[in-house]
């Protein structure tokens, strides 16, 4: 039996994984006292794609807020609180020199600010562009929501890593494309079946430092 070869990266899914809320967009939303389920339904339904889904969430900001810019939506997100165990587990994968990486199609801003308060390598998300006061004006799609995967395989092929030195953690079947490119799968406090099924891992409960033990690092 072939030995795989050592963990060299670990891509985390953000919302409801690597910080304690469901969705940063939902988040958002409840602030302004909105909500998007009709598009959450539309675009689970393949009726509109990722920038349609943008386009439609900020158009419910402006009815709120017309001008809202890029310092209003880092206050608002600034109280999102990390998840239980988030330092502890970056902590003990830096050791072995692990590249860390938030690959999430939630807001930049947000996973800007766990990358910097948990030390990760690298954030991944979705954005605004903005004018020059900085006023939202339109998405930015850094990462397809249903093709996770896509964004997953283009990092390993910038740093120079394949999908056998690659682990995954997520909470919900939209990260179920990160397993895909991963050799380790992790359905970390699982939203549904499906991220169960697609997982070769599981953690129940609101505790990241549990995810350790799916590693088997040295």
């Amino acid at each position: 039996m072939t030995t795989p070869p050592p963990l060299r990266l670990v891509a985390f899914d953000m919302d409801g994984t690597l910080v304690d809320i469901v969705s940063s967009w939902a988040y958002v939303h409840a602030h302004f006292g909105a909500n998007n389920d009709e598009a959450v339904r539309a675009f689970m339904n393949n009726e509109i794609d990722d920038v349609e889904f943008v386009r439609r969430d900020l158009a419910l900001w402006h009815k709120h807020a017309p001008r809202i810019s890029v310092q209003d939506l880092t206050q608002i997100l600034s109280e999102v609180p990390l998840m239980p165990g988030a330092r502890e587990l970056m902590d003990r994968l830096r050791r072995p020199g692990i590249t860390t990486a938030i690959v999430s199609g939630g807001i930049d801003i947000l996973a800007e600010r766990v990358q910097r308060e948990l030390g990760m390598d690298l954030a991944l998300a979705n954005g605004f562009e903005t004018d020059a006061e900085g006023v939202l004006v339109r998405g930015i799609i850094r990462v397809p929501v249903k093709r996770k995967e896509e964004t997953l395989r283009a990092l390993q092929a910038r740093l120079g890593l394949t999908p056998a030195e690659t682990a995954s953690v997520g909470n919900s079947e939209i990260d179920v494309g990160l397993f895909r490119a991963s050799r380790v799968g992790v359905a970390f406090n699982a939203q549904d079946d499906t991220v169960l099924s697609g997982a070769n891992a599981i953690v129940v409960g609101k505790d990241l430092r549990n995810v350790l033990q799916a590693f088997n690092l040295p």
